[in-house]
């Protein structure tokens, strides 16, 4: 197998491997308040808002020292640990104990950080600068294909279901965390970095992530990790990007926890309000795998740079947004079990909601392929710490935003990521705007990026 073979396997491997771990994660995460709000046990006093909250809170402090946690650890087996870690949380909704329910919230934030760190250095040492926009677009369909599969279940077997029983729960889990299990052994299969690597080719992020036996070695290459990402911190770049992975943190949020529980709460919709959830999260697949395939595969063929997307993704998101303000009741995030007989101003239509899904991951695509992209093009040769920079930033937000989710009404939640949509958008063309000048600067064609 040729190296350039080689590194196409790894993407494909790196994004089936998400894409069968995020099967059960997302579909967990976008059930999960549903879920909790039917269940039986008085012994149970749990909110799935307050633990995507703890979650990514975690995340986002984690994400400080998990460029020094990779470096020590290595990359694969980094994400074969942080998978077992994802399948204990999912099988916490087996038997749920609110104790368990929010210390295993604590460990998956940690492991988070660490899967996602070294998901951006395998993502970024299996490409260059020609590749990455390919690469990236093709792992963020392998991934987001996991929105597809997981969600479809649920809209089966949720079927003309007003109310989730036990046994409902338990047999979603089961197939959940035994899924979850399968993306994790697949990591075995991603090939060791030295294994591509020609004799003498060196970069500085082998430096960081490379293999080593000498103990001394791995430690300073960590505290190296470390201090790298501090600094890459307070780059001009670093800080203009941060406010549009802010942004991506908001939305993330608010599809992949609020909008499903918003659709479920609505008893307008009858007796198909519950699956409709899952229906919900299938068309945001649908619009995450068909945004990630278009720009990843068509990138080597885009002469206009970046920001084309990045706009195409924040017209979207308007316009979804401003349907969801007609279409659902105004407490709908917040609903009681018994959810919600508001109307807001216009009677809800389930076509519209399932729609405006399909525009919430279109646009969640257009951004995340084109953040990858531009991280991966900027800091080809500090992807570790550049990447965790970047979950540290949406995931700090995610936590901010699943945390308002308990108390803000919808009209407010839909108002904040509007503003900080529109600052994002600006943030990125400056940014996208300054790399296009650089690379003409040395002589490169701006179609390359």
């Amino acid at each position: 197998m040729s190296p350039e073979s080689k590194k196409i396997f790894n993407i494909i491997i790196l994004g089936v491997s998400f894409m069968f771990i995020f099967t059960a994660f997302q579909t967990c995460g976008n059930i999960a308040q549903t879920v909790i709000t039917n269940l039986n046990s008085t012994d149970f006093h749990g909110s799935g808002y307050t633990s995507m909250s703890i979650i990514y809170g975690v995340f986002s402090a984690s994400n400080l020292i998990s460029p020094s946690v990779v470096a020590i650890v290595g990359p694969q087996l980094s994400m074969v640990v942080s998978g077992i870690f994802y399948s204990l949380y999912i099988a916490i909704f087996i038997q749920p104990a609110t104790w368990a329910f929010y210390t295993a919230s604590v460990f998956i934030g940690i492991a988070a950080a660490v899967l996602w760190t070294a998901q951006g250095n395998c993502l970024t040492v299996n490409s260059d600068e020609n590749t990455i926009g390919r690469n990236s677009g093709v792992f963020w369909a392998l991934l987001q294909s996991s929105l597809f599969f997981g969600n479809l279940y649920i809209y089966f077997a949720w079927q003309g279901k007003t109310h989730i029983s036990e046994s409902d729960r338990r047999t979603v889990f089961i197939a959940l965390t035994v899924i979850s299990l399968v993306g994790t052994v697949l990591f075995f299969l991603i090939r060791k970095q030295e294994d591509m690597k020609t004799p003498g080719e060196e970069d500085s992020t082998n430096e960081i992530l490379g293999d080593s036996s000498s103990a001394q070695n791995k430690m300073t290459r960590a505290v190296a990790a470390f201090k790298k990402s501090i600094k890459l911190s307070f780059t001009k770049e670093i800080m203009l990007l941060s406010v549009t992975t802010a942004y991506t943190g908001l939305e993330l949020t608010f599809f992949s926890g609020v909008y499903g529980t918003c659709i479920g709460a609505v008893n307008r919709f009858g007796s198909e309000e519950k699956s409709l959830i899952g229906l919900s999260g299938i068309f945001i697949g649908v619009g995450e795998i068909l945004g990630g395939g278009i720009f990843g595969l068509l990138s080597k063929n885009n002469r206009f740079g970046r920001n084309p997307v990045v706009m195409l993704g924040i017209v979207v998101h308007f316009i979804a947004f401003y349907l969801i303000f007609f279409n659902m009741p105004n407490d709908a995030p917040i609903a009681p079990m018994e959810g919600t007989d508001d109307v807001a101003y216009m009677i809800p239509s389930k076509e519209v909601a399932i729609f405006c899904s399909f525009l919430l991951g279109l646009g969640d695509s257009c951004f995340n392929t084109q953040l990858l992209s531009i991280l991966g093009f900027l800091y080809s040769e500090d992807s570790a710490p550049a990447f965790a920079i970047f979950k540290f930033v949406q995931s700090i937000c995610a936590a901010v935003a699943y945390f308002y989710s308990n108390y803000f009404l919808l009209q407010w939640q839909l108002l904040i990521m509007v503003v900080v949509g529109f600052f994002g958008t600006i943030t990125f063309f400056t940014v996208e705007w300054e790399a296009a000048a650089a690379l003409v600067a040395r002589g490169s064609d701006y179609s390359s990026i």
